[in-house]
């Protein structure tokens, strides 16, 4: 992929958005950045991650729990940590903090699967991350470790509570999508544009995680528009 932010970016849903913003900005130090509208109700509060973004996405409505996903766990590089540290957020999703021993910080996401094999091909072949050793890719910055777990259950749904989704901010979302799709990803919805901020759409792997591909207009310059219905 041709990548227009060199690391990715983790989503989740809550309905308890405040204790999790206490925790990751107090507790862990992430940043905050913004606020924006994501209608129905909805809003993201957008923390700084290491050069990505952490998008906690609040639900007015309450959000289905004990969904799968395969989205294990999230881990973050800081200077300020002596040895590998596990937490929960509120919200009970797992965040293990790194040491960054002198290095550029970096995040790490653990995916559950149930056919390793099959996510393999998925994410080297039709995300075209880097292969780094088996079992693990790197995409920028950022690496994604593939645990092996028979009988994973599918992700469900995209909306509900929990870790729900990646996204990789790229120059050319469509191309990105076409190339995904042709090489086997599933097609969960195809690129669109959304007002002058962001054209996007999302692909699942094998096990059904989603991933969103974006093209975000504050780093890629004007997007194109919607076809016409």
């Amino acid at each position: 992929m041709k990548l227009a932010r060199q690391s990715l970016d983790v989503g989740l849903f809550t309905n308890n958005v405040a204790a999790m913003r206490r925790f990751y900005e107090e507790e862990i130090g992430l940043a905050f950045e913004e606020v924006l509208p994501t209608g129905g109700g909805a809003r993201q509060h957008r923390l700084g991650l290491n050069g990505s973004v952490l998008k906690l996405n609040e639900s007015r409505a309450p959000l289905p729990e004990g969904q799968p996903s395969g989205y294990q766990k999230l881990s973050i590089s800081m200077e300020k940590v002596a040895a590998p540290t596990d937490l929960a957020d509120p919200d009970g999703n797992a965040v293990r903090l790194l040491p960054a021993d002198g290095q550029d910080p970096w995040i790490e996401v653990d995916i559950a699967v149930a056919d390793i094999a099959a996510a393999t091909c998925h994410y080297r072949d039709a995300l075209g991350f880097e292969p780094v050793e088996p079992g693990v890719f790197r995409c920028g910055t950022t690496l994604v470790r593939l645990v092996s777990r028979p009988g994973q259950p599918a992700t469900g749904e995209l909306r509900a509570a929990g870790f729900r989704y990646l996204t990789v901010q790229v120059w050319d979302a469509d191309a990105e999508y076409a190339h995904a799709l042709a090489h086997g990803a599933n097609g969960a919805m195809p690129p669109r544009t959304s007002g002058n901020v962001a054209r996007f759409g999302f692909v699942r792997d094998p096990g059904g995680n989603w991933l969103e591909i974006s093209q975000r207009a504050s780093l890629t310059g004007p997007l194109p528009p919607n076809e016409p219905v």
